[in-house]
């Protein structure tokens, strides 16, 4: 890499999007050398006869336009389509050793995986191995386990539903239910939280719905970085003068001010749209105390007599009315404000506003889900929707913003840690063999089993699954104790150095790739977060004759492992429709005549059993659970305690970094640095560039600890802070996470600050005047 920049840190005041998006998108184009054939595949990104955005979920809107993607949608394509190759060559120069001292973003811009690589001891290198004697070792690794449980599948989200539900098969018929996948890491407690609450572990809007809301909140969630699209549906309902409600830590940027970059009037006037009319700064952790304020505000107002609640929504279709009640009513405002950080005032306000509202739509993101008791959270959301009756009308209803493209899908095509007995007996009864029925593991839990020993062979299909882990070191100590690794990837990246004793690097056609074979051109379809299921076909040749479709890679796995096997695996790698017909016979409810309905140009929509007012519950109605208290996490009562949150930049999507820098909050080429609150600073005797150290406040006999960190003065509540992940996951202990979902509680990290042994080496970060 070149010569390190300085490290800048320069307040953002433009509108997010606008020409900061499109000179971003141009940039990276012409960084990876493919300004035109980038923006050929822009335009068939995202519309019929082209491809699914490889970045995140966010749907289609029903009338698309001629450019319907965003800046980090430009990004994911152009890396992904990049002019850069890692060959043979590439790993004779280094050795994996040398590889790990390279940073995220080093190893990301080395470019597309060509070849399959094995892991060479005596050399400590990558070595040029053939697909048969891949899939013939992988085969091995696994008949010789003493138990199919000593093996881990992992899914990334990106992996589309044929391949997903085609992986799922095969590990079940392999023996083993254990499924650790990149939803463990983020929502989980969604899937986990609102199925007992509504029936279903999904959002229950659509498109349609952003324009019939009367009012939208939007509760931890960055928008303009996570899901960008989402933003038009923000901007057109500002417009429309619909309050839109913004409750997160962090005041971001996108959701201030934000102009759409396919707006040419806005474009040639420099103009914006005001997105969010009520910010809301909650203290990391606050929401549920927010959300139990505007409850108890909805309660009192109906025993004054108004029209508070839905009653007759509320007596037809739901169960525990009169148990939240009395929960809401129990806090007193002293307790409320000061565990949320907000006034009584503006908790007041929002309940106004909701109160007001006939058709309410709460987005939710991370903010809520990555939390100790994020289930629980979850169900409140629900509840608060519930009282006003804000499930199965237009504009109405709840909207986990999903990050990754098709993560929802894998799971509802059978990537499941917890698989229902029935499913379990349609796969019998389709496939002809007796899948396991004890419950596998997710993320937190296959880690448990590596560090016991447990565990021996993993396999990633996809994803970064090491790096996106907690507790790092103990993360890396664990996996390196495996027999085997496989990584079933596009790109280079942290978890193909950390490995076990034998390693395999398996490259694939990416989701912009054509996929060709002996039937013909194939196609793949992909779930979006509202449910809605269309076919993506890729328009560029593959980056090397010997990258693999995943499909086919699952169907050689298959195999090469299970030689009795009575499954045709030979001709569902070559025909993909037959992939199709399986999933519709054992989904006859959701999928039923797949192959047929999935030629329609906008796909199909899932069945989403709320939105008619239908709950596939164990009581059948939509259930309200109370969740006791108004803390969400552990308390810890060290004194000068700070909770982190672990984020994203601007750049970067999950694990992959883009660049070091994030534009939106005025961070340029250094990613080891905390937001943190200016009183705070005072408080510890730090000014704005100071170097520091942060420790994790814990009593379990581990020392978590991240050095040369240079603080940001930003606004942050109190007694909160902020920092990217994945460099601060050291911090977080593996331990600490929500014990119905396993999803580690990223956004309330328990830590202090302490001085740095790294400043005199560290380049503290230059503050712009």
């Amino acid at each position: 890499m070149s010569q390190e920049k300085e490290a800048l840190f320069k307040p953002y005041h433009h509108p997010a999007g606008g020409w900061g998006a499109a000179g971003a998108t141009a940039k990276v184009l012409m960084e990876q050398s493919v300004l035109v054939k980038g923006s050929r595949g822009l335009l068939a990104m995202n519309q019929p006869g082209g491809f699914k955005c490889p970045s995140c979920a966010f749907p289609d809107p029903d009338e698309r336009k001629t450019l319907e993607f965003c800046e980090n949608g430009a990004k994911a394509l152009a890396h992904e389509a990049t002019k850069a190759r890692i060959t043979a060559d590439f790993f004779e120069e280094f050795t994996v050793t040398q590889l790990m001292e390279k940073s995220d973003y080093w190893l990301e811009m080395q470019g597309r995986l060509t070849e399959p690589m094995r892991y060479d001891a005596a050399t400590d290198k990558y070595v040029p191995v053939s697909w048969d004697d891949a899939f013939a070792m992988i085969g091995r690794h696994l008949r010789s386990l003493d138990s199919p449980d000593q093996a881990e599948f992992y899914t990334s989200g990106r992996t589309a539903n044929e391949t997903a539900f085609l992986y799922s098969i095969f590990v079940r018929e392999f023996g083993t239910n254990n499924f650790p996948d990149c939803s463990n890491m983020c929502h989980e407690p969604t899937s986990r939280g609102l199925a007992p609450a509504l029936g279903v572990g999904k959002g229950t809007i659509v498109m349609a719905d952003f324009e019939h809301a009367e009012a939208i909140f939007v509760v931890g969630q960055n928008t303009g970085t996570n899901s960008p699209r989402m933003m038009t549906n923000l901007v057109e309902a500002r417009k429309r003068g619909i309050p839109i409600v913004l409750i997160n830590p962090m005041p971001e940027r996108a959701l201030i001010r934000f102009t759409e970059p396919q707006d040419m009037v806005k474009m040639a006037t420099m103009g914006s749209t005001a997105i969010s009319n009520e910010f809301v700064h909650v203290r990391i952790g606050g929401d549920l105390a927010i959300f139990k304020g505007i409850m108890k505000v909805l309660f009192e107002a109906d025993a004054r007599g108004e029209d508070a609640l839905d009653k007759e929504f509320l007596a037809e279709h739901t169960l525990g009315l009169e148990e939240l009640r009395a929960d809401a009513l129990s806090y007193d405002w002293a307790d409320i404000t000061r565990i949320s950080g907000v006034s009584e005032e503006q908790i007041r306000k929002l309940a106004a506003i909701y109160q007001k509202s006939n058709a309410t739509i709460i987005c939710y993101g991370m903010g809520i889900t990555q939390h100790q008791k994020g289930s629980n959270l979850v169900q409140q959301v629900a509840n608060l929707l519930m009282l006003r009756g804000n499930f199965g009308k237009p504009g109405a209803g709840i909207a986990p913003i999903r990050g990754h493209s098709n993560v929802q899908g894998d799971r509802t095509v059978g990537i499941d840690e917890k698989p229902t007995q029935a499913y379990l007996d349609k796969v019998r009864d389709v496939f002809g063999f007796e899948p396991p029925r004890e419950h596998g593991h997710h993320a937190v839990e296959s880690l448990e089993a590596m560090e016991a020993g447990t565990a021996k062979v993993f396999i990633g299909m996809g994803g970064n699954f090491i790096r996106a882990m907690p507790d790092t070191e103990r993360s890396y100590a664990a996996m390196s104790r495996l027999n085997l690794t496989v990584g079933i990837t596009t790109k280079l990246n942290r978890g193909h150095l950390v490995h076990g004793k034998d390693a395999l690097i398996l490259p694939v056609v990416s989701r912009s790739e054509r996929i060709i074979t002996s039937a013909g051109e194939q196609f793949v379809t992909i779930e979006d977060a509202m449910s809605n299921v269309t076919a993506s076909r890729g328009v560029f040749d593959p980056v090397s004759p010997q990258a693999l479709p995943e499909t086919e890679i699952v169907c050689r796995m298959a195999m090469a492992t299970l030689p009795e096997s009575r499954l045709d695996w030979a001709a569902y790698q070559e025909d993909y429709s037959l992939i199709r017909d399986k999933i519709a016979a054992v989904y006859p409810e959701i999928y039923a005549d797949f192959s047929e309905r999935i030629k329609h140009p906008k796909g199909l929509h899932l069945d989403v059993a709320p939105r008619r007012r239908v709950w596939k519950t164990e009581t059948g109605k939509a259930n309200i659970f109370v969740l006791p208290g108004l803390e969400v996490n552990d308390v810890v009562a060290e004194p000068g305690m700070l909770r982190l949150a672990t984020i994203r930049s601007h750049d970067q999507y999950n694990t992959t970094i883009y660049s070091n820098s994030d534009r939106y909050r005025g961070v340029y080429n250094t990613r080891m640095v905390v937001f943190m609150n200016r009183d705070d600073m005072k408080e510890r005797g730090l000014a704005n560039g100071s170097v520091i150290a942060l420790e994790t406040c814990t009593e379990d006999g581990y020392r978590r600890h991240v050095d040369g960190l240079s603080v940001v003065d930003y606004p942050m509540p109190r007694g909160a802070i902020a920092g990217y992940y994945p460099e601060l996951n050291p911090l977080l202990p593996l331990e600490y996470f929500d014990k119905v979902s396993g999803t580690p509680a990223a956004k309330s990290i328990p830590v202090r600050v302490v001085a740095s042994a790294a400043q005199a080496e560290a380049t503290p970060i230059r503050i712009a005047g």
